[in-house]
């Protein structure tokens, strides 16, 4: 995918935080240990730093969400982070993104961090960023 289309597909996900750019994206991309997974309707973005790897970003197109891609996805992103050399796995979420959590927390993440007023809500407030991690 284009960096143009991530960043279309990440504008149609999320407002909290605000969307990545193109250029953001291409610069991600550009770095040896981001990966990337998915299609049009749904991305893993990842990054492995030696045992551990970060969820920089997990986007389901709204049409296409309820239908296990997110969870499908989270997997994939499991298995190729672990395929790299990473025993933990960590993102980082808006407190917030209910749907998120559910996911996050059926799939064994537990928090373990909370980033107070992290995140700027389009309507002004301040959301806090909890930091989850599981073993992989």
């Amino acid at each position: 995918m284009s960096p143009e289309a991530l960043a279309a597909l990440h504008a149609a996900c999320f407002s909290t935080p605000r969307p990545w750019r193109a250029a953001e994206f291409d610069s991600l991309l550009a770095q040896d240990s981001v990966f990337l997974l998915g299609d049009e309707t749904g991305i893993a973005l990842g990054q492995c730093a030696g045992a551990e790897a970060e969820l920089l970003t997990l986007a389901v197109a709204p049409a296409a969400r309820r239908a296990g891609q997110g969870r499908a996805l989270l997997a994939g992103f499991h298995t190729e982070a672990a395929q790299r050399g990473a025993t933990t796995a960590l993102l980082e979420v808006a407190a917030t993104n209910t749907a998120a959590l559910a996911l996050y927390t059926a799939t064994g993440y537990s928090e373990i961090g909370r980033r107070r007023a992290y995140y700027r809500d389009p309507d002004g407030p301040r959301i806090d960023a909890l930091v989850l991690t599981r073993p992989l």
